[in-house]
């Protein structure tokens, strides 16, 4: 892990550029009184706590992060479904050639007998090996077949359509602090998708590089 980046098995989640802080979000709030700081003092946080407690969520979408994430497409779906106070931009199919990548499990795990949704435990030795075979030659012959259809000169737009959800992509998230605190909620939560948790867990992690947002986290209870 560099100081911004943060590697996510095959992928990885990268702090690009931040606009403001928590004396931001004070700033927002005060400035209905005319007053403005330039530290984050106690009464500050007191504000801060305040603001959130009661649900005076505006202040918070003053500061703005912008992330560089390179996961599969399944997580990216996921991930995309959050569009409020967002902003999203993804490598395109139509342009470029996808290289041979695909997100690898570190684990197979078996499904729920209780949700639908969910996967509750691994899978034993034998169904894992079969798994992990069945997969790898899924895999081989997707980006096998893709690479034919380009070479026959079938356009990229449609070549890609053969390729699968695990293929993966990049794309830029700008979100605002408040959008940002929403995706850590709902995709920390432990009946979110393992693989997105530790996406999010990542991006956790690196609006904590910073003290003033750590403390907002904490009082947002992530």
């Amino acid at each position: 892990m560099t100081e911004r980046l943060i590697e996510v098995g095959g992928g990885l989640v990268e702090l690009v550029d931040v606009m403001g802080d928590a004396v931001t979000v004070v700033n927002a709030a005060r400035v209905s009184m005319g007053r403005h700081v330039t530290d984050l003092g106690d009464a500050d946080r007191r504000l801060l706590r305040y603001l959130w407690e009661h649900e005076h969520t505006s202040p918070f979408r003053h500061v703005t992060l912008q992330f560089r994430i390179k996961a599969p497409v399944f997580v990216l779906r996921q991930w995309m479904k959050h569009q409020v106070g967002c902003a999203w931009n993804e490598i395109s199919g139509r342009y470029v050639t996808f290289s041979e990548e695909a997100w690898s499990p570190d684990r197979w795990r078996a499904q729920s007998a209780k949700l639908k949704q969910g996967s509750e435990g691994p899978l034993d030795d034998v169904s894992a090996l079969g798994a992990a075979t069945l997969y790898e030659e899924a895999m081989a012959n997707a980006f096998e077949t893709y690479q034919r259809l380009l070479l026959i000169g079938v356009a990229k737009e449609q070549a890609r359509m053969v390729l699968p959800l695990s293929l993966m992509s990049e794309c830029y998230w700008t979100a605002s602090l408040h959008a940002v605190i929403h995706f850590l909620k709902l995709r920390l939560d432990l009946h979110a998708q393992e693989e997105i948790r530790d996406f999010a867990r990542a991006v956790e992690k690196l609006v904590r590089l910073d003290a003033g947002m750590a403390y907002i986290l904490d009082i947002a209870d992530i």
